[in-house]
């Protein structure tokens, strides 16, 4: 299966943007969508064979806005989906995980061919040009992944065959914040403040938990992604 004309909905965000180009690097030719597309959306979407799907960051409401993302798919045609969730999405103490965990199902049940993606935390997040705080332990264990490592797969998988029902957890690499402070020579400590809301409740677990995420679905895709470069 190969695929041209892609709408990528979220697409001006640092992960639309990074899918786009890695889109374009495998010959595809990507059509970001940001928030004027939804004055329309199905129109935005005619004539794309394939749609990338972001939500917002901490949409209030994930699971309708992926119900009215995909709805618009199917109304302009396109057979094929991708969804950008998360690592964890069941986590009942991160209730926007669970939301992405509710977006999941609709995505499997809508009659479209779809996969499903679930990067861990970006490495691209952590500031390592100087000392890093951050509010939860600096010492527990993360999947982190690389963002140009998660679009190069988005772009895999939305280029080639074998991937339509499939979802992978993805991380380039499994560490704490403390070493890969440690990596950068820089010192990691734990602020004292921790917000309210989703993101003080995502800390909370994170401080208990962390959110360790296998680096084994991501390798094997990459190298897949190298085979296919040389192939081609």
């Amino acid at each position: 299966m190969t695929t041209s004309r892609i709408a990528v909905l979220g697409g001006t965000g640092k992960t639309g943007v990074a899918v786009c180009e890695a889109l374009r690097g495998r010959g595809a030719d990507p059509v970001p969508l940001g928030r004027a597309a939804w004055t329309d959306l199905a129109g935005a979407l005619a004539g794309c064979d394939a749609v990338y799907l972001i939500a917002p960051n901490l949409h209030p409401d994930e699971p309708g806005y992926v119900q009215e993302a995909l709805a618009a798919a199917t109304a302009a045609g396109v057979a094929r989906v991708v969804y950008h969730s998360v690592a964890s999405p069941y986590a009942p103490e991160m209730p926007h995980h669970l939301g992405k965990a509710v977006s999941e199902d609709l995505v499997r049940r809508s009659g479209l061919a779809w996969t499903i993606l679930q990067p861990g935390a970006y490495l691209q997040n952590l500031d390592l040009s100087g000392p890093v705080e951050v509010p939860y332990d600096v010492d527990a264990v993360f999947g982190f992944a690389d963002l140009d490592d998660v679009a190069a797969v988005a772009a895999l998988v939305l280029s080639e065959a074998g991937h339509v029902g499939a979802t992978y957890e993805l991380a380039t690499r499994v560490a704490s914040v403390a070493e890969l402070a440690a990596e950068a020579g820089v010192t990691a400590t734990r602020s004292d403040e921790r917000p309210d809301g989703w993101l003080g409740a995502m800390f909370a677990y994170y401080d208990a938990h962390g959110l360790p995420v296998g680096v084994l679905p991501l390798r094997a895709l990459l190298a897949e992604e190298g085979a296919a470069r040389c192939a081609s």
